[in-house]
């Protein structure tokens, strides 16, 4: 196990990093414009379970490897950026979704199961996360314990809990915003489709951003 004074040390760090609006952000405020509070707080728990995936893979070590393989690494970006592009799309197509006059159609909804996987792929394929990972984890490591990737691990879900805390409050606040313009049905139309814009958006910078710098 990490000594006490790494994970304070190392909860200080997460918690100054995850405080900083980044991706991770983005990604929840854009979702919960497009789902609203539910469907908010849904998408940050699918991302953080889906971030555990890199925190095993870099306590395993094979993080290293993705981080320092040009292939592996471009793969996983374009995978990652392709899927929220994808989100993006299907939530300005699906912005008038129940709004406006009522039709013979009923309204399309996404389960909660549906926006908990979609969560978990983003966080799953997050570039930066890796590499975050693999830079971070080691320093708060004491090697000489022993049980290297147990301690990596518990470091893990410490910024994985503190993580889901931050994003949630960002859920909660932008699932409030919504609320306001569900009131006018041209409103919620513009907010959704606003939503997916940031999806798109966050998929292109984070194809386009240099990772490894």
């Amino acid at each position: 196990m990490p000594t006490v004074e790494a994970l304070l040390a190392f909860a200080l760090a997460s918690l100054i990093l995850i405080a900083i609006p980044g991706p991770s952000v983005l990604f929840v405020i854009g979702r919960s414009l497009s789902l609203g509070r539910r469907g908010g707080l849904w998408s940050v728990l699918g991302n953080e379970l889906g971030g555990l995936v890199p925190i095993t893979a870099v306590a395993l070590g094979v993080g290293s490897l993705v981080a320092e393989s040009v292939a592996l690494f471009t793969a996983v970006k374009l995978l990652g950026a392709a899927y929220l592009a994808w989100l993006g799309v299907q939530a300005i197509r699906r912005r008038r979704d129940g709004v406006g006059e009522a039709t013979n159609d009923a309204p399309r909804t996404v389960s909660s199961a549906t926006v908990l996987r979609q969560g978990f792929i983003v966080g799953a394929t997050n570039p930066k996360t890796i590499v975050f990972f693999v830079a971070a984890l080691p320093q708060f490591v004491d090697f000489h314990a022993g049980a290297v990737p147990l301690q990596m691990m518990v470091l893990g879900l410490v910024f994985t809990v503190i993580a889901f805390a931050c994003d949630g409050l960002w859920a909660l606040g932008a699932g409030s915003a919504r609320a306001w313009f569900e009131r006018s049905p041209r409103r919620l139309a513009a907010v959704r489709g606003t939503g997916g814009g940031m999806m798109i958006g966050l998929g292109g910078t984070l194809l386009f951003a240099d990772n490894k710098a």
